[in-house]
């Protein structure tokens, strides 16, 4: 147990629990630096049988008795980490916890050895379980996200603590199908960096526009990775959403053959003014890119069309979220 004191802001003691998937944390050393920043330098031990681990830091504010994922965005040094001894990954503990600390903070580390693409996953945080797949370079959830707490679809997400999800006419079993349906910012766990982990798993975080533009690209039949065609707004590709659309779940059965396995699913989505729209006709698929100050950049796909819509969008809305593999 250490007691560190930061600079203008309230002492708050840690104490570390040990849980390990596959890997073993021991040794672990804690020291905040002087300089103000609130940034944690954590030491530690890794052994276990793989080759590499990612590592992911939770903490509690209640003295354990539920722990929160910190975001990817206030940790580094935590992927691809060999068994070794002083391994070194560094918290900035005064950016994830907006400055709000409890006097008693417990810190969890746990060393994941990530299962090869194409096999679930489940979210450490609710125990939900996901397919993916392999497309090209990448990893992706084969699924929609559904993480959080439902609200009404009246009520906007709130930089509280809680993620926060809507379903289509606030029912949990429209999330249960198509997943939830998230404003930008919540998605983003309000902050703008592009390719933060935001609102997905340990281990995975919000696309890119790049990322988007890379999927596309391995997935159209006549245009490829790197194409010029992905830089333009408005309908682009020949059948890329053809491939990327489920067989099922859309509207006249849709025109999707789910080639690609991505099996995306038509949640339609939020209006700003809290009415939802378009269930089982379109996907709207939020990435991490800002457009500008109030839009982001996102995917449409549309129940009979083949190509896929690239255009910015206001925040406000509740688009559906897919993760990608860090």
């Amino acid at each position: 147990m250490k007691g560190i004191s930061f600079l203008l802001l309230s002492l708050f003691i840690f104490h570390f629990s040990v849980f390990s998937q596959t890997g073993s944390i021991t040794n672990i050393q804690v020291s905040q630096r002087t300089d103000g920043s609130g940034l944690v330098d954590i030491y530690y031990d890794l052994s276990g049988p793989g080759s590499s681990y990612y590592i992911s830091l939770e903490i509690s504010l209640n003295n354990g008795s539920t722990f929160t994922s910190v975001s990817n965005t206030y940790v580094s040094g935590n992927t691809g980490i060999t068994p070794g001894t002083n391994r070194h990954l560094i918290w900035n503990a005064k950016g994830s916890q907006n400055n709000t600390y409890n006097t008693q903070t417990k810190v969890k580390l746990i060393a994941n050895t990530p299962a090869p693409c194409g096999s679930p996953i489940t979210d450490p945080r609710d125990g939900k379980t996901y397919n993916t797949v392999q497309i090209g370079t990448q990893c992706w959830m084969a699924e929609n996200l559904n993480i959080g707490s439902r609200i009404n679809g009246s009520q906007n997400q709130s930089n509280n603590g809680i993620i926060e999800k809507y379903c289509y006419n606030d029912l949990e079993s429209n999330c249960n199908i198509y997943g939830g349906l998230y404003q930008w910012n919540e998605a983003m766990q309000y902050v703008t960096t592009a390719g933060t982990q935001g609102i997905c798993p340990p281990g995975w975080h919000l696309p890119t526009d790049a990322e988007w533009k890379i999927l596309e690209g391995t997935v159209d039949t006549q245009y490829g990775v790197g194409d010029p065609e992905w830089d333009d707004t408005g309908w682009r590709g020949f059948d890329v959403g053809t491939h990327l659309k489920s067989t099922t779940g859309w509207y006249n059965n849709g025109n999707g053959d789910n080639s690609s396995g991505f099996t995306a699913l038509p949640g339609g989505y939020r209006y700003s003014n809290g009415a939802f729209d378009r269930l089982t006709y379109y996907a709207y698929f939020w990435s991490s890119s800002e457009y500008s100050s109030t839009l982001a950049w996102y995917r449409n796909l549309y129940y009979d069309l083949a190509s896929v819509s690239r255009h910015g969008y206001y925040k406000t809305y509740g688009f559906s979220a897919r993760c990608l593999q860090d």
